[in-house]
């Protein structure tokens, strides 16, 4: 079997459907260490960005690279999203076979086989963006195109100042603009992105505020350059869910990419908020269960989950609704927990939550969301494109 048949099976054999148990099963009764989504508390925060969506007049195509599950992405288009993000082709070409057509392919794509398979896309799904930044990968992708006559929508990635993909507002880019015009008649200018994802976690509510706006400045550079150059700008994407205090007042982007409200984790809880020290506008509805296996000494148990079970940036997951647990990590498969006066007695086999520092890899470590409600899971979410890093 050649390479690209057997890569494309593998993608159709991904699971995009609820598993429904024919008996409900108790939260406590569950193998661990699992994914639980508490579906109560994600429904509120799906409602709570549709609102605000709704108030601000600001389209919301929410980032499913954080979820990676067709399931939530179908939940979160029928309360009003516009489309979604997906970071990588691969993802892309999961959710468009679980029937979503709106989607956005943040990442820059230069690789020849990738961008046949964003073409293949693109023939089936004419809703189908892609953001590019160099034109070198505009003139693949119109070759690629003109052998279909496929035409594409395509976004301009600004450089917000992050150093990581896209463009500076200068005079690459109305070069860009002009290549696309002149001779790539297969690919649609749409407008720009600018993502300043090095601005979500600042943790003082001024401070991230006077960041971001110092980087969304690129594009609203970058529009005044291209509008003026006579290239309407249909579409300014970005943002994030650490933006949502400020993106109306700074009237830059018609479109939101947040993920990480849908869950919530430690990292996005600590930042401040209008509202208060913490940013508590949206609940944790993720955590892993864990067990309690092994207690080697007085002061300290052992759980079951490790770096396999719980991505961390820079900091431990926390135990929620247990006070005087302390988690350290352990290696691939364990925690180590200090006991500092538990608010809880705990005995070897008790199950616990834990609170994951950053919702995204976490995700990415784990088959299914056990989906739980009145402390009983009747349903598993399969994380589709769990892995999908082409």
């Amino acid at each position: 079997m050649e390479f690209d048949q057997w890569f494309n099976t593998q993608l159709a054999a991904r699971p995009i459907d609820p598993i429904h148990l024919a008996e409900p099963v108790r939260v406590a009764d569950l193998p661990t260490p699992a994914l639980l989504l508490d579906e109560v508390l994600f429904e509120a925060n799906l409602a709570r960005m549709a609102q605000w969506s709704q108030k601000t007049g600001i389209a919301l195509r929410p980032h499913s690279k954080m979820h990676k599950s067709p399931v939530i992405a179908h939940r979160q288009l029928a309360l009003g999203a516009a489309g979604i993000c997906c970071a990588k082709v691969s993802e892309a070409e999961v959710m468009q076979r679980a029937g979503i057509k709106s989607i956005l392919i943040t990442s820059p794509v230069v690789d020849p086989q990738t961008i046949t398979r964003v073409a293949q896309l693109a023939r089936a799904n004419p809703e189908l963006i892609v953001v590019v930044d160099h034109p070198v990968a505009v003139a693949r992708l119109e070759a690629c195109l003109a052998q279909t006559q496929t035409t594409l929508k395509i976004l301009i990635d600004i450089d917000p100042g992050l150093g990581r993909t896209g463009i500076a507002p200068t005079d690459a880019l109305l070069a860009l603009l002009q290549v696309i015009e002149r001779d790539c008649p297969h690919l649609v200018f749409f407008g720009l992105q600018t993502y300043a994802g090095h601005c979500m976690h600042i943790p003082e509510l001024d401070k991230r505020k006077s960041k971001y706006q110092r980087a969304l400045a690129a594009g609203a550079e970058a529009r005044s350059i291209a509008e003026g150059a006579g290239y309407p700008v249909q579409l300014m994407s970005g943002g994030g869910t650490g933006s949502i205090d400020f993106e109306a007042e700074l009237g830059v982007l018609n479109e939101l990419q947040a993920g990480s409200y849908a869950f919530m984790d430690i990292e996005y809880r600590d930042i401040e908020s209008e509202n208060g020290p913490t940013f508590e506008d949206f609940s944790i509805a993720l955590t892993v269960l864990v067990t309690l296996i092994s207690q080697p000494k007085p002061r300290a148990v052992t759980v079951d989950a490790g770096f396999k079970s719980l991505a961390s940036d820079k900091m431990p997951p926390q135990f929620k609704d247990v006070d005087g647990l302390n988690y350290y990590w352990g290696g691939d498969e364990h925690g180590i927990v200090a006991l500092d006066n538990p608010s809880k007695t705990l005995q070897l086999g008790d199950k616990l939550e834990l609170l994951t520092p950053h919702c995204d890899p976490t995700v990415n470590l784990h088959d299914y969301y056990y989906v739980v409600r009145d402390g009983y899971v009747q349903e598993l979410w399969p994380i589709s494109t769990r892995g999908c890093s082409q």
